[in-house]
């Protein structure tokens, strides 16, 4: 099949042989995080990470989901988790999510999480470190924000710092 498209060109808009209209369709819509992610962002509020556990496979992950994506079994069991990790990958960003120059810059990391198979994890920011000291495999805590500011979203956990267990 060839569709052809019609050209616009500004002569023909300046020329009023367009016709275009402006407004606000006051269209409204609403997310249904479903069962997985709803409890993940329930736990959030409540200052708990939840991952799901497959016995088929005997994989847990975190986000939770409802099936397993390995091995496609539904047969899944909700996992409390630790609030602590260690760091897959990072990454010292220099820039802002709005490409603009910073003076203290970002650091996104992904953290396993403590309770999770290995390369489950979470992006999030890492802080109170010097970027030179970050490393792949540092332990990691995650710093919650008051109980009265969790709204249940992700940025309930304000950021991850590195911790010693038993310290």
């Amino acid at each position: 099949m060839n569709l052809k498209g019609t050209h616009i060109r500004k002569s023909d808009m300046d020329a009023g042989k367009i016709l275009t209209t402006t407004g606000d369709p006051n269209a409204h819509y609403s997310w249904d995080t479903g069962i997985g992610i709803g409890r993940y962002l329930n736990g959030l509020k409540e200052g708990i990470l939840w991952g799901t556990y497959c016995k088929a496979c005997q994989k847990t992950v975190i986000p939770p989901r409802v099936f397993c994506e390995s091995c496609m079994s539904p047969v899944i069991e909700w996992k409390r988790l630790k609030d602590t990790g260690v760091v897959n990958t990072f990454s010292i960003c220099h820039v802002s999510w709005d490409a603009k120059r910073v003076e203290t810059p970002y650091l996104p990391a992904v953290i396993e999480i403590d309770g999770a198979s290995k390369g489950c994890g979470i992006l999030h920011l890492l802080d109170e470190v010097d970027p030179k000291e970050i490393k792949i495999g540092i332990k990691v805590k995650a710093v919650w924000k008051r109980v009265e500011e969790r709204t249940g979203s992700i940025t309930d956990i304000q950021y991850f710092k590195p911790y010693q267990e038993n310290a």
